[in-house]
């Protein structure tokens, strides 16, 4: 079948990687992916918003499946719009719909969400302009830190940790009050701050059953020892040494079967993933937040180790017969560090000219942030190239993502050289 992989970044290239190498797809087209993915399928210069021009060019180009990335076309409701039209309705979209988008596109839905299904998550209450005052009275009544977050998609800057009053004050003025965060920040969730291990947990639903994908853990800091800005994501590792079995079990019965549940209670028809951002505090998991997509850089460790057709897989969701695919995940271990331009996450140059992709034998390069300028591959954004090893256990992994990614040049490169070591006995 002809298949339309909608992004440009790094998770898009993993997408790409594994649709390529199922036996079901004919052709695979990326709009508008990167220097990378032309590697597996067709780049297409169709922006992941304009979605008149994605549904011609899937009617056009005969695509039986249109796969969904990253979280903004779909919380501005792309899957609503190829339903909605006579001609596009019957090409399946992986992907929520808006309603099921707002888990990730406002905190205040999914925090009402988890409250309405109980599910495990941090006290929160949610205030707006007009209720500031309120805001500012609520603060002084918890602990701290706390934690401050934007309602809306604010390109991961959206969630601020105070450790002080005077700061948290602050902070929810320059929110509510000065549009922080622009309309991002028009109602803005103030929640306790969870203590513990954060991991990921991703599932793949077709609605009705869900296949849970494996762990991943993802270091957000730009600097080694988790210091310094937070950034989109420095690099991972799949699976979480932590994540034994008995808290996978509490997982799927305490978080994973609500959700799923609690999407059918209110009428939310969902066909996709679903990220879950955990805390294990002591064995008990909460939920940080939830996003309606595969996390960037998770996806080049989590893909890597999934055996089956992936393809069949997506089909299953499309189909609503997900329960009846094979499902099969490897024994191995990921790791994946992540080549940054120089200056990120603040300022930085785009344009440098990155060499040395060659000679990377034993990992895999998935593009995130490249394009092509006259046949050589140019840096085009913070988060540059993900490099992915499969081995035999974490530590050879480790050792090889991270020699790979220093057989890499471009001016400026920066990468953390100890990403995953700090879960080695």
């Amino acid at each position: 079948m002809n298949i339309l992989l909608i992004g440009s970044g790094g998770r898009e290239s993993a997408f790409a990687y594994k649709i390529s190498q199922s036996p079901l797809t004919s052709q695979l087209f990326i709009a508008p992916g990167n220097a990378g993915t032309g590697a597996y399928g067709k780049n297409v210069d169709i922006k992941v918003t304009d979605f008149a021009s994605l549904g011609t060019f899937a009617l056009e180009n005969d695509i039986q499946l249109i796969v969904v990335g990253p979280e903004e076309p779909l919380v501005k409701g792309i899957h609503d719009y190829f339903l909605q039209d006579t001609q596009l309705r019957n090409i399946p979209v992986i992907g929520p719909t808006a309603a099921g988008a707002q888990l990730e596109g406002s905190k205040d839905f999914s925090k009402q969400f988890m409250e309405r299904h109980g599910i495990p998550t941090a006290a929160s209450r949610s205030f707006t302009k007009d209720t500031l005052t309120e805001g500012l009275a609520y603060l002084e009544t918890r602990q701290l830190p706390i934690v401050l977050k934007a309602d809306g998609l604010a390109a991961g800057k959206g969630v601020l940790i105070c450790t002080d009053l005077v700061e948290a004050k602050s902070e929810l003025q320059a929110m509510l009050a000065d549009a922080k965060f622009g309309e991002a920040s028009h109602k803005v969730v103030i929640e306790d701050f969870l203590k513990g291990i954060e991991l990921s947990v991703f599932i793949l639903t077709d609605g009705k059953d869900y296949k849970v994908l494996p762990s991943a853990k993802d270091y957000k800091r730009i600097g080694e020892g988790d210091t310094g800005l937070n950034t989109g994501g420095m690099g991972s590792v799949s699976p979480v040494p932590f994540a034994d079995d008995v808290f996978l079990a509490r997982v799927e019965t305490e978080i994973i079967k609500p959700t799923i549940e609690g999407l059918k209670k209110d009428n939310i028809p969902y066909k996709g993933f679903i990220f879950i951002g955990l805390m294990n505090d002591q064995g008990s998991p909460y939920v940080v937040e939830y996003n309606v997509r595969m996390g960037d850089p998770e996806t080049e460790s989590v893909l890597v180790r999934i055996e089956s057709d992936f393809v069949d897989l997506l089909m299953g969701v499309a189909e609503e017969n997900l329960a009846t695919k094979s499902f099969i995940v490897s024994e191995k271990t990921a790791a994946t560090v992540m080549l940054v331009s120089g200056g990120y996450p603040g300022k930085y140059e785009n344009g440098k000219t990155i060499s040395g992709l060659e000679n990377v034998k034993e990992s895999l390069l998935f593009h995130a942030g490249t394009n092509l300028v006259n046949e050589e591959v140019k840096t085009a954004g913070g988060r540059v190239i993900a490099v992915t090893a499969l081995k035999n256990n974490l530590l050879e992994a480790l050792q090889q993502a991270t020699a790979d990614a220093g057989r890499i040049y471009f001016e400026g490169k920066n990468f953390r050289r100890d990403i995953g070591f700090d879960l080695i006995d």
